[in-house]
């Protein structure tokens, strides 16, 4: 069977290591300055701590075991393509729904928040108009080209850590275990369950390095360099933002504002405490924390293009999805469809929800790609893989049992945003059983020696 690149064009090659560790970072990065907060009434402090420890194992495991997979099949399908090659095309289907859900869904909490930072400095600007903007000009930037959409994201992602590193150096000092220990766990340590997921926050996203493997230079020396010091950049992040906004005056400080109302911007409302609304450095905050949100909005908007583009590309969607432009090698169609249904969930207007469905995504996709990569070591030991996850068998089956215990917990948790997920998926089923030929939904080939003949 003809390769789907050779029916619908390749994407360009531009990107090398050092840019794939901002998009890694850049990705993720708007979750340390908003969305983790928001676990807060849940787990309070000693609960939303523990949460994040048991997310950090869950994705550093899964971080070094996924690069295997990415380093081996680059291909812009990410988790869809492992699936498909080791689990076959139904569980393939599901682990790329679950993939374009997850990136589908992260934008517009993101474009809230940017619509919340901006309403700061400019509180006659509509926060709802100023997110739909943002959609359509950094689906323009993203449609133009890879890699100046690459050179932006990197440029913004090094902002966002230093100004991080800035948050750090101003709260730090001021941290008090009095103020840290207040009313540390609202809901006994029960709370840790419906916080996991936005503790998940610190760190979704950083998969997509994988989606971009075909825009890569050399993936299979370049893409496990990019997850590797990308994962270590947040996982110090995550712990430098969570101690320095929590202990400077307590959790119910940077949850809520004055008015009692949920905030989308935890990171003002901690340094505000430290030194005031009109310090030069707050207002620096402000303006680099957009930085931050933009660069985790504009490449999640990268890397949700990828996943739909190949599931247009192989047959799973409508075939213009998986379209380029033939000037910008850009998979300009699936852009402008996953910006409309951003939109939509936009406009909603319900953040935390619209996160915990990103994460139900995630967390299938984690899974999947988890029992990918042990069923492709059984089956496919000839395979070529440049990078081989360390401490084999510990690190995927200990990604895996975290995966699928955090999404159980989740479902327990959020019954009915659950029901909703499992809604999406019963829709994008349906849709494979009557839509996609026969001939794509068969089960994969084998040939004499079991080696899988893949469709992707």
């Amino acid at each position: 069977m003809e390769r789907p690149s050779e029916l619908q064009g390749d994407l360009k090659k531009s990107l090398g290591p050092i840019m794939l560790w901002g998009l890694g970072v850049g990705y993720v990065i708007s979750g340390m300055y908003f969305g983790w907060n928001l676990g807060l009434p849940a787990g309070g402090p000693w609960g939303m701590l523990a949460a994040t420890l048991i997310v950090t194992v869950l994705y550093v495991c899964f971080v070094f075991s996924y690069a295997e997979l990415s380093c081996a099949l680059p291909k812009a399908g990410g988790a869809f393509v492992y699936a498909h090659r080791a689990l076959g095309p139904r569980l393939g289907f599901f682990a790329g729904v679950a993939q374009c859900v997850e990136f589908i869904f992260a934008p517009p909490a993101i474009a809230a928040a940017i619509g919340a930072y901006f309403n700061i400095f400019f509180p006659q600007a509509p926060a709802l108009g100023i997110a739909v903007l943002a959609y359509v000009l950094f689906t323009g930037l993203n449609i133009f080209g890879v890699k100046h959409s690459a050179i932006f994201e990197l440029v913004v992602a090094a902002l966002a850590v230093v100004e991080l590193v800035i948050f750090a150096g101003f709260t730090l000092p001021s941290f008090s275990w009095t103020a840290f220990n207040h009313n540390p766990l609202p809901n006994g340590w029960w709370g840790i369950v419906p916080a996991l997921p936005f503790a998940i926050w610190f760190y979704l996203g950083i998969e997509g390095v994988a989606n971009v493997a075909e825009e890569t230079r050399d993936p299979q020396k370049d893409l496990a360099g990019g997850f590797g010091w990308a994962m270590v950049t947040l996982v110090v992040l995550a712990g430098l933002v969570f101690f320095g906004a929590v202990g400077v005056s307590g959790w119910e400080a940077i949850v809520y504002k004055a008015g009692g109302e949920s905030s989308d911007s935890p990171l003002p409302l901690a340094l505000a405490r430290v030194v005031g609304e009109g310090n030069l450095f707050y207002h620096l905050l402000i303006s680099i924390g957009i930085c931050g949100l933009l660069a985790s909005f504009h490449g999640l908007i990268l890397v949700a293009g990828r996943a739909t583009f190949e599931f247009g590309r192989i047959g799973y969607a409508p075939k213009w999805l998986g379209h380029v432009l033939a000037k910008r090698g850009t998979p300009a169609p699936a852009l402008i469809a996953n910006m409309l249904l951003g939109i939509l969930a936009l406009l909603t207007g319900r953040t935390a929800e619209i996160i915990t469905i990103s994460v139900f995504g995630a967390l299938t996709l984690y899974a999947l790609a988890m029992i990918s990569l042990l069923k492709l070591r059984r089956d496919e030991p000839e395979l070529v893989r440049p990078f081989r996850a360390p401490l084999y068998p510990l690190l995927p089956w200990t990604a895996l049992v975290l995966s699928v215990l955090c999404l159980v917990a989740l479902a327990y948790s959020s019954p009915g945003l659950a029901l909703v997920y499992g809604a999406i998926l019963a829709a994008a089923f349906t849709w494979f059983l009557a839509a996609v030929p026969q001939r794509l939904r068969a089960p994969v080939v084998r040939n004499s020696i079991s080696k899988a003949v893949p469709l992707v």
